[in-house]
């Protein structure tokens, strides 16, 4: 398939999004990693290098704004496309996490597989 070359990285703590999520890309023929903490979500970027990573923000152990923090501090990171796909839509947060760069931002209450799909498509020129 056309995506296989295309590594997505999926971090996210709920299993009821990261699976289907996960399932969904990898029948469009993309690479699939999963992390279910930032923390393991850093350690999984730097070392795959990812095209492009789904990134949740209220996680156990390091929450998705931290470990986009740190992901911006990278010399390979500070570049890298990040979808943020989360609850939060406190304000504050949001601006936050739009500091850093993010390529695009999702609420999980507007969202459905289809859609996110084709956003990650849309990123990706595929």
């Amino acid at each position: 398939m056309e995506n296989s070359q295309k590594k997505i990285l999926i971090v996210e703590d709920e299993d009821v999004i990261a699976l289907p999520l996960a399932d969904t890309l990898r029948a469009e023929g993309f690479a699939v990693l999963t992390a279910v903490d930032g923390s393991e979500g850093l350690d999984i970027s730097l070392r795959e290098k990812p095209d492009l990573i789904v990134l949740d923000i209220l996680m156990p152990k390091m929450d998705g704004t931290e470990m986009l923090k740190r992901l911006r501090a990278d010399e390979w990171g500070k570049d890298a496309r990040v979808v943020v796909l989360t609850n939060v839509a406190e304000m504050t947060k949001m601006a936050d996490v739009i500091d850093e760069r993010v390529t695009d931002y999702l609420l999980k209450v507007d969202w459905d597989l289809e859609s996110v799909v084709s956003l990650i498509k849309e990123h990706l020129g595929v």
